[in-house]
């Protein structure tokens, strides 16, 4: 089976380097004429984020194809550090020990990483399990979706940070059921 794993186009928020997790944003301008201008295979099923800018790069990416929304798909919560950068934050105890933590505590008032890879990778199993009898998915989500699904499944593995991917950028993978292998880059 061919897996594509698509990062969502360019917000407001990604181009002033905000934590973007629950926050519904839309694409912004310049996110949608890069997503206009790329070329993307069609996929057999195509599954989609509940978010907003991920609904709308699949309606651009692939135009009249219908698609199933995966509510756990949908980004990590970032808690009080939705929607601020990280200089806002550079004074905020808090955020050093989230850094010091290599990203392993809790969002302040949001979810545990380890929660939100495990959320993730589960909706992964189902849907490929769900559709086993396709020869591909494509799947429009988030970067931390993207990373959290590579890190658990890719071979040879690599660390979930390794997998980070910029907008309207992605993998395209082979998948027998186990293991991600011959990533392709979007």
């Amino acid at each position: 089976m061919k897996i594509t794993l698509i990062r969502h186009g360019m917000t407001l928020g990604n181009l002033e380097k905000r934590y973007i997790g629950r926050t519904d944003e839309t694409l912004c301008p310049e996110g949608i004429a890069k997503l206009e201008k790329m070329k993307i295979e069609k996929s057999e099923i195509l599954i989609s984020s509940p978010m907003k800018r991920c609904i709308e790069t699949a309606e651009i990416l692939f135009p009249r194809q219908s698609f199933e929304i995966c509510d756990n798909m949908r980004e990590s919560d970032f808690g009080d550090f939705e929607r601020k950068t990280s200089e806002e934050l550079s004074s905020d105890k808090r955020y050093q020990e989230w850094i010091d933590s290599n990203g392993k505590m809790k969002f302040p008032n949001g979810e545990l990483p380890s929660d939100f890879r495990n959320r993730c990778c589960l909706a992964f199993e189902q849907i490929t399990e769900k559709y086993s009898y396709a020869k591909s998915i494509a799947f429009v989500v988030h970067g931390g979706t993207i990373m959290a699904i590579m890190a658990k499944y890719s071979e040879p593995h690599q660390d979930y940070y390794n997998w980070m991917t910029g907008n309207a950028s992605g993998w395209v993978c082979d998948f027998d059921g186990h293991a991600l292998t011959n990533p392709v880059k979007i």
